[in-house]
């Protein structure tokens, strides 16, 4: 069947912080020189939010650039931060850093606990009285290129497709969406954005990204135990001090706790489950204090970009350009990425909206690069840019010389430190030694697939798997032989499993693609890079409720 198609002067591929600050931004400058321009963005999730995961303390800064009223406009910034805690876990005790000694980045005074899918749904209503036309439930699933080799767009993915392929009975072909510039913002790892990356060359240059998992649950604490405000970080426990990992626990409004755990993706030992290093976080007395009594109400998880500055890809290309996570924008120092994704939005958009006002159509937006390196955002990244190199030495020597970096020297060192990928740095199972994670209690901790289950998770089976292996043989042959089958314990959500089939029959690799909250994670870590996530039918994933 053939597919329709659509014409806009703009098309947003992804309705986060970014792609939607870009649609807002575009129409304020329409709208301030009498112009019309047509902005379209489309977002894989049901609905605008339902696809975002944060921690997530916000910076206002760039917010109140996008919205100087956004306080009057009902902007779900409810809960402003009282109080900084830096926590050094043991087992069983803790040490307090002295907030005096903290680097800035740790200091949270003027900033906003939130729930990010509430503020991204209430940028969604933004938009759309600004007469952006948003279309969730329709994923960017391949992209378009003019004669030049020039991207004039995208195409949504098919609906109802057999397991193979195959149109089913009620198949419906994606449409075509066609536009002068087209802006990507799909968040980390994002589909189209590996494509752009590798046909224009955008990584020549850049470190490669290096990425974290993060884990979050929300929770409803008794009001004892509920402090407003209070933000609270953690390193050290339960992770050994060689590997990167830390835990935060947010007390936002209403007797709610957000509580999770990041571990960076360059972990060595293959056993490691970050899965189980959250529910045994929960364990510590520090933490445990908040949530005893308490009812989780609601489960994630979603990896991160944390290379920074000297592994954010070129921006631009003909034709467009990628925004917030889908370059890499988040601060890994500060906790924090919404800020710089909204900024982000900003910049690009009005790249874009001068170059249509220029009448040019699928060029570079080169005003964009520009315009960031002149941004506060640039100075931002580059004064944290050595964190994450530092914090791959280890938790003692990397807090040491990261606090002398930026308390010291002010993040002016005269070096930059560089990043290497995550996924090839798992030693064999058998040089690694295996970690006994406590069996789960069902009230402070929990099973994968009950954690999944409140994540609102829902895939249509019927359709083709959208976790891709490009060689079928290497999950038994490379990942079972020398590291133990590790995709059974980065996957959250219990989607890959080493099955046999009757007594003594042959391993194979069961992939429940079902399950998947499109973290990422089984792209990015895969020993081999054999496993490619590519979108599955819009609409689908998980529909979390304001995490």
């Amino acid at each position: 069947m053939e597919r329709e198609s659509m014409e806009f002067d703009v098309l947003i591929v992804g309705g986060g912080p970014a792609g939607l600050a870009a649609a807002i931004r575009l129409k304020q400058l329409a709208e301030k020189k009498g112009q019309e321009i047509s902005v379209c963005l489309i977002e894989k999730a049901a609905e605008i939010g339902a696809h975002i995961l944060s921690g997530a303390v916000m910076d206002p800064k760039a917010l109140t650039e996008l919205f100087p009223d956004w306080k009057e406009r009902g902007a779900p910034l409810n809960t402003a931060v009282t109080e900084d805690k830096v926590l050094f876990l043991t087992e069983s005790g803790a040490r307090r850093a002295p907030n005096g000694l903290l680097p800035d980045c740790f200091i949270n005074h003027g900033n906003y606990i939130v729930r990010l899918g509430n503020v991204v749904k209430w940028l969604g209503e933004q938009a759309e009285a600004l007469g952006v036309e948003v279309y969730p439930g329709f994923a960017g699933a391949e992209l378009l290129y003019d004669a030049h080799g020039a991207v004039s767009g995208v195409a949504t993915g098919d609906m109802g497709l057999n397991r193979d392929g195959s149109p089913g009975p009620h198949h419906q072909p994606g449409m075509e969406l066609h536009a002068k510039y087209t802006l990507f913002a799909e968040g980390c790892r994002g589909h189209l954005g590996k494509q752009l990356e590798a046909k224009f060359n955008l990584r020549d240059g850049a470190d490669p990204q290096t990425y974290g998992i993060g884990i979050k649950e929300l929770w409803e604490v008794k009001p004892e135990n509920h402090r407003p405000g209070l933000v609270v970080h953690t390193a050290g426990w339960p992770m050994d001090n060689a590997t990167y990992g830390g835990g935060f626990v947010y007390h936002l409004e209403d007797n709610l706790v957000a509580i999770g755990y990041v571990v960076g993706l360059n972990y060595t030992n293959p056993h490691l489950s970050p899965f189980e290093e959250m529910q045994r976080y929960k364990t510590h007395p520090e933490i445990r204090k908040y949530l005893e009594g308490g009812k989780r109400l609601a489960y994630g998880a979603r990896a991160i970009t944390a290379g920074g500055l000297q592994s954010l890809p070129r921006l631009i290309f003909p034709g467009g350009a990628l925004v917030g996570d889908d370059a890499g924008f988040l601060n890994a120092a500060r906790i924090k990425g919404s800020h710089a994704a909204i900024k982000s939005g900003m910049l690009a958009a009005e790249a874009a909206f001068e170059a249509l006002a220029a009448e040019r159509q699928h060029d570079a937006l080169t005003a964009y690069p520009s315009a960031f390196r002149d941004s506060w955002l640039y100075a931002e990244l580059h004064k944290s840019r050595n964190f994450k190199p530092y914090m791959k030495k280890g938790l003692w020597v990397g807090s040491l010389l990261f606090g002398i970096d930026q308390k010291l020297l002010m993040g002016k060192a005269p070096w930059t430190l560089h990043n290497s990928a995550d996924h090839d740095k798992l030693k064999p199972a058998a040089e690694c030694p295996k970690i006994d994670y406590p069996k789960p209690d069902g009230v402070l901790t929990f099973d994968r697939l009950s954690s999944v289950f409140l994540s609102n998770t829902n895939h249509e089976e019927e359709q083709p798997c959208h976790l891709q292996l490009k060689d079928a043989s290497v999950p038994i042959a490379i990942n079972l032989a020398r590291y133990d089958a590790p995709e059974q314990r980065y996957c959250p959500a219990g989607v890959y499993e080493i099955v046999r089939d009757g007594e003594g029959g042959a391993p194979r690799l069961q992939i429940n693609a079902q399950n998947c909250v499109h973290c990422k994670t089984c792209d990015i870590k895969d020993p081999t890079q054999n496993i490619n996530w590519v979108v599955p039918q819009g609409g689908e994933g998980p529909i979390y409720q304001g995490m």
